[in-house]
C-alpha cells in the first residue's frame, strides 16, 4: 500500500535480502503495489531506492497534484517500462551507494538483546492472576502478544475507550504512561498505525500490576484487533478537508458492543473510517470501510467490504449506494448480523466475505429499500 515497499525475504541460499514493491498507495486513487524486484541484496538497497526516486523525479507528473505519485507513473508507463528505466538509472550509481556490512553491524548494535534480563519462560504468579481475574485474562488475551525474549510480553494500550475520539489521549494520561514506560518497559513507548500505543518490553511478572494501573487510568480496554478498535480520521469535527463526520460514527459503532461476549464472538474485524476521499482513515483496506461523502450539503457514507492491509493485501469492494448518517451505524450492525449467520464455525470475518461475496450483505442492507 506504499509508494515503495520492502519485504524481508531469504533467497535459495538462505541469505536475507529484499523483495521490492512499487506503485502502491491509498487516498483518492487506491492501488496495490507490484513487485519490481523479487530479490535485492542488502548492499544494493540504497542505490536501488535512489534509482527509483530518480526515475520518479524525472518522469513523475508535476502538472497535477493528484497524480504526483509513483503509483500514477507506474500505471501510465507500465511496470516493464518503469523497471527498465530504474535498471538503467541503477547501473550508473550501483557502486556509489553501497550499504556495507560495517554500517549494518553498527545499526544492529542499537538493538542488542543482551540488555534484557534472563527470566524464566513460565510465570506462576501470572498464571494464578489469569485464573482468578477474568477481566485481566481478557486484557491479556487481546492486548498482549508473545515476545522474542523469554519472560517478556509486548503490551498494546488501547486508545479506543467508548465515548472518546479513537486514538486520542489526554496530556495527564500521556504523562502517566511515560512513567509506566520507564517503570515497566525499559523507557520505551511506541505509537502504532492503528492509533494505539505499545509497551514493547514488559516482564510477564509485571503484567497484572501494569493492568491494574492502566485500569485506574481508564486505559485497559481489552479490544485490540476487535470491531471496536476502529481506525478513524478527525472528520468534519476537526478537519477542513472532510465531507462528513467520523468520530460520532465510530462512537456509535462502539455502542453496539455493550456486551463484551458479543464483541469477542465477532473476532478480529478491522473497521476503518475516513471523512473524505483522501482516505486518512485507510477505509479502502478496512475489513469494513466507511467513507464519508457530501450529497447536497448532507452527510452520507459509502461502505466497502473485504479490504485488507495484511500480507494478502486487498482493496474493499463497494457494498452499494451510500447510506445516510442516521442509517450507517445500523448498517454496520446488520453486516455483523449477516456475518454471524453465514460464517462457518470459527471462520474469520474477512474469510467469510471472501467466501460468500457481497450478496448476503447487500440483501440484508438494501433489501427493504
Amino acid at each position: 500500500m506504499h509508494d515503495i515497499g520492502l519485504n524481508l525475504i531469504r533467497n535459495e541460499t538462505g541469505e536475507i535480502g529484499f523483495e521490492v514493491l512499487v506503485g502502491g498507495g491509498l487516498g483518492r486513487t487506491p492501488v496495490i503495489g507490484v513487485v519490481i524486484r523479487p530479490y535485492l541484496e542488502k548492499k544494493d538497497l540504497l542505490s536501488y531506492l535512489e534509482a527509483i526516486l530518480r526515475v520518479y523525479n524525472r518522469y513523475g507528473r508535476r502538472d497535477n497534484k493528484y497524480k504526483a505519485r509513483i503509483k500514477i507513473l507506474v500505471k501510465e508507463l507500465g511496470l516493464e517500462e518503469f523497471s527498465r528505466l530504474v535498471d538503467a538509472e541503477w547501473a550508473g550509481i550501483r557502486t556509489q551507494l553501497l550499504l556495507d556490512q560495517a554500517e549494518i553491524e553498527r545499526v544492529t548494535r542499537a538493538f542488542d538483546t543482551t540488555e534484557y534480563e534472563t527470566l524464566p519462560a513460565d510465570c506462576p504468579a501470572l498464571e494464578q492472576a489469569l485464573a482468578e481475574h477474568p477481566l485481566f485474562h481478557a486484557w491479556w488475551t487481546r492486548n498482549t502478544v508473545a515476545h522474542k525474549i523469554p519472560g517478556y510480553r509486548a503490551v498494546f494500550i488501547s486508545l479506543k475507550m467508548p465515548g472518546q475520539a479513537p486514538g486520542d489521549i489526554t496530556d495527564a494520561r500521556m504523562d502517566a504512561l511515560a512513567d509506566l514506560a520507564d517503570e515497566y518497559s525499559r523507557g520505551e513507548l511506541r505509537a502504532t498505525h492503528t492509533q494505539n500505543l505499545l509497551l514493547p518490553d514488559v516482564r510477564q511478572s509485571d503484567l497484572y500490576t501494569l493492568w491494574q494501573k492502566l485500569t485506574a487510568l481508564e486505559l485497559a480496554a481489552a479490544n485490540i484487533g476487535t470491531a471496536s478498535d476502529i481506525i478513524c480520521c478527525p472528520g468534519l469535527d476537526f478537519c477542513s478537508l472532510a465531507n462528513a463526520t467520523s468520530i460520532p460514527i465510530a462512537n456509535g459503532i462502539q455502542q453496539l458492543f455493550e456486551e463484551q461476549d458479543y464483541l469477542y464472538d465477532l473476532g478480529d474485524i478491522r473497521v476503518n473510517i475516513s471523512g473524505c476521499m483522501n482516505g486518512c482513515g485507510h477505509h479502502t483496506v478496512g475489513h469494513i470501510g466507511i467513507l464519508g461523502v457530501d450529497k447536497k450539503g448532507e452527510e452520507w457514507y459509502q461502505i466497502t467490504l473485504g479490504g485488507s492491509s495484511g500480507n494478502q493485501a486487498a482493496l474493499g469492494d463497494r457494498l452499494g449506494p451510500a447510506v445516510s448518517r442516521e442509517e450507517v451505524v445500523q448498517v454496520v450492525a446488520s453486516i455483523f448480523d449477516v456475518y454471524r449467520e453465514v460464517r462457518s464455525d470459527e471462520e474469520a470475518f474477512l474469510d467469510t466475505v471472501q467466501r460468500v461475496g457481497l450478496t448476503p450483505f447487500q440483501e440484508k442492507v438494501y433489501g427493504s429499500h
